[in-house]
């Protein structure tokens, strides 16, 4: 008979360390703001109504339900919290646990600045980078919401589409087998908050010669004109054609409930707004497809390059740009104006139904790896920054090589590590080198896979919860408490809040029923600044 082994659910660094007097602390409250104000009030009537509606006497998603109700315990002492001290004036403070809720702005937030930082310094080398963007006809977005599988079949008739391209053009240059390589975010929503899946990937912009020992030698590709795009558009269109049947895949995707009828309708919002903007350059469109190629990041452009890949991350619903009108509704400033207006007016009911259409199936990735950049590529460590095999330079000879401070799946509670100075690059025969980022000095000893917790809170709330605001030290974690009946009475015992707002029961009312009909109230332009 196999041991039982029970969950650790709190921890102390010293007998005692989480019952001793508090001192002054400062934490987040995301139950002031006014979305968390929203689903507090809002969630359960919403869902009541979308029950009603279902044909089939279905609700939302089990996983869609459970990620609305963990945002409302984002932030919240009470779910449980981290207790850090300094060791050399005594002063202490608590920190509240996030809910990695999909629907949560701050998390998002966390998780975006988590891989961008991760995508410059561990993925991409030091070569120039470029932005592809597809998106697909409503049909295909709704097919896409509904089945993962599906999603990913898109993207893998995406990729391959590009890469085919990019070997051609390599071999043209003089590559005898060039290697591709790319990540892409997998975005489900629009700039007005609709449910709307597309691709961002990003490409280097060259191939990868592996034919040499060493690090890879990367190949400079010029770009694609708008002649080339269509081919490549038109590749991909007729394969999706050859392996989607529109009849099996509707009926497999159109399940007959309250959720399904949420997502139609939010992607049929395209139809009744529609986006007068175009791409100027390096983009086509074709019968319901877009394919659009025209950002390109320099290889010295590190800064660019992360701002770039959290702009492809970035969260579906920004907290600034969400506000209250003097009539009660809900105002939403977009990135651009359309159809004359720049907010969109809705009500709290018909922004819950599109944050949840944007929650996304369980056990799906959101980020995408592919070709050499893979996890499982033989080749990835001759590519990505600090790999375990040197790059040879012009001469024949090797530069050392280094990574990033911290262990993978640890969070690192210190100092964070400092970056150095980017090592230069080499050129012969009409190549690039794909040099590391790490100096030859740097004493890193290999990448992290995540970055510390104490430098993403710094870095998205510009809060560094480490240094001591009383002298200016660094506070070591003293106490770990994770179970809500333990940390209720711990907050009781220092006469602290221990509970968040209540949550709202009361019934519907019928003017505020979730609306799953294109007809949403619309943009006014008088709200246009």
């Amino acid at each position: 008979m196999s041991p039982r082994y029970e969950p650790v659910e709190s921890w102390e660094r010293r007998p005692g360390a989480a019952t001793a007097p508090l001192g002054g602390y400062r934490r987040r409250e995301p139950e002031k703001t006014l979305l968390h104000r929203v689903v507090r009030e809002r969630l359960e009537p919403f869902l009541a109504s979308v029950w009603e509606r279902s044909a089939t006497g279905r609700g939302l998603p089990s996983h869609v339900e459970r990620d609305l109700r963990a945002y409302l315990d984002c932030g919240i002492l009470g779910r449980g919290f981290a207790r850090i001290r300094c060791p050399d004036c005594g002063f202490e403070r608590l920190v509240a646990f996030s809910c990695k809720a999909r629907s949560c702005p701050s998390c998002n937030a966390r998780r975006m600045e988590d891989a961008a930082e991760h995508l410059v310094h561990d993925v991409f080398p030091r070569v120039p980078v470029r932005q592809w963007v597809l998106s697909f006809p409503r049909r295909l977005r709704f097919l896409a919401a509904r089945d993962p599988a599906f999603c990913s079949r898109l993207l893998d008739l995406f990729t391959r589409a590009v890469f085919a391209w990019q070997r051609r053009r390599g071999r043209l240059a003089g590559v005898a087998d060039p290697r591709t390589g790319g990540c892409t975010a997998v975005q489900r929503f629009g700039s007005a908050i609709n449910l709307n899946v597309h691709f961002h990937t990003l490409i280097p912009d060259g191939v990868f010669d592996l034919s040499r020992p060493g690090r890879g030698l990367f190949v400079r590709l010029p770009a694609p004109s708008d002649h080339e795009l269509e081919r490549i558009l038109t590749r991909i269109i007729r394969k999706v054609a050859r392996v989607v049947s529109a009849d099996e895949a509707v009926a497999r995707a159109l399940d007959d409930d309250g959720f399904a009828e949420l997502q139609a309708a939010e992607v049929d919002r395209r139809i009744r707004f529609p986006d007068p903007f175009k791409h100027a350059r390096h983009s086509v469109a074709l019968d319901g497809f877009s394919l659009h190629a025209g950002v390109r990041i320099h290889e010295h452009d590190r800064a660019g390059l992360e701002q770039l890949c959290r702009y492809a991350l970035r969260p579906p619903v920004a907290l600034h740009r969400l506000s209250q009108g003097p009539d009660g509704k809900l105002l939403y400033k977009m990135k651009r104006a359309r159809s004359g207006a720049l907010f969109l007016l809705l009500t709290p009911d018909q922004l819950l139904a599109r944050i949840a259409t944007l929650v996304p199936p369980p056990r799906t990735h959101a980020l995408r790896y592919h070709g050499v950049f893979a996890p499982n590529s033989k080749d990835r460590s001759r590519v990505v920054p600090g790999g375990a095999v040197a790059p040879p330079t012009a001469t024949g000879g090797r530069l050392p090589h280094g990574g990033e401070d911290g262990v993978s799946g640890r969070p690192a509670l210190g100092a964070p590590a400092t970056e150095g100075p980017p090592a230069g690059s080499a050129t012969a025969a009409g190549f690039t080198l794909a040099a590391p980022d790490d100096a030859p000095g740097d004493d890193r000893c290999g990448p992290r896979y995540r970055v510390p917790w104490a430098e993403l809170l710094r870095k998205v709330f510009s809060l560094d919860v480490l240094s001591c605001p009383e002298c200016g030290g660094r506070m070591e974690l003293m106490a770990f408490i994770a179970e809500a009946g333990i940390a209720k009475r711990i907050l009781d015992h220092l006469g602290v809040a221990s509970t968040g707002p209540p949550l709202l029961l009361r019934a519907a009312a019928p003017e505020e029923h979730a609306d799953p009909g294109p007809e949403y109230g619309g943009a006014d332009p008088s709200y246009d600044d």
